[in-house]
C-alpha cells in the first residue's frame, strides 16, 4: 500500500501555498503520519481550507516565519493584504524568493494571523486630484489660459 498524504490529520495545512508543498513539509516533520493512515485518519485541513473561500472580502494577513539564508537562520514578520490567507502565503514566497534568494523548502512558516481594520467604517478622504479633461478630443490643447482648480 502506498503512502497517500492527504489523507493524514496533518498532510494539508491552510499555511502552505500548495499540495505539493504541504507533502513536502509532511515528509519533512512527521513521520508518524504512516501511523495515522494505518489507523483510518482523515484530512480536516482540506474541508476547513475548501470552506474558507472569501473571494470577495480582503484582509490583511500576519505571517511569522522562520528562514535559513547563506549566513544563519532568522526570525521575521511579515504582512501582506489579499482575499484569502493562501493568497497572502503565497505572496510571501514569491517575495522571500526575489528579495532575500530563499527558496520555499528553506522556510518554516511559524504562526499565520488575520490583522484587524484599525479605522472606522464610516471614514472619509477627499478627492484631491480631479484631473479636468476635455469632453472631446478636438477641445483638447496643449496650454490653457487659466489655471486648474484642484479643489472645488
Amino acid at each position: 500500500m502506498s503512502f497517500k498524504p492527504w489523507l493524514c490529520p496533518s498532510g494539508r495545512s491552510r499555511q502552505h501555498h500548495g499540495l505539493a508543498m504541504a507533502m513536502v513539509k509532511l515528509w519533512e516533520s512527521s513521520s508518524v503520519a504512516k501511523i495515522a493512515l494505518k489507523r483510518g485518519g482523515i484530512n480536516i485541513w482540506i474541508l476547513r481550507m475548501l470552506t474558507n473561500t472569501q473571494v470577495s472580502n480582503p484582509a490583511c494577513y500576519g505571517i511569522w516565519l522562520r528562514y535559513q539564508s547563506r549566513t544563519g537562520y532568522h526570525n521575521i514578520y511579515k504582512e501582506y493584504r489579499d482575499t484569502t490567507l493562501n493568497g497572502g502565503v503565497e505572496q510571501m514566497y514569491n517575495e522571500m524568493a526575489s528579495r532575500h534568494r530563499v527558496r520555499s523548502p528553506c522556510i518554516q512558516i511559524i504562526k499565520t494571523a488575520t490583522i484587524p481594520q484599525f479605522h472606522k467604517k464610516d471614514i472619509k478622504f477627499p478627492l484631491v486630484f480631479q484631473k479636468v479633461r476635455p469632453p472631446t478630443r478636438r477641445l483638447k490643447t496643449t496650454y490653457k489660459a487659466t489655471r486648474p482648480n484642484l479643489f472645488k
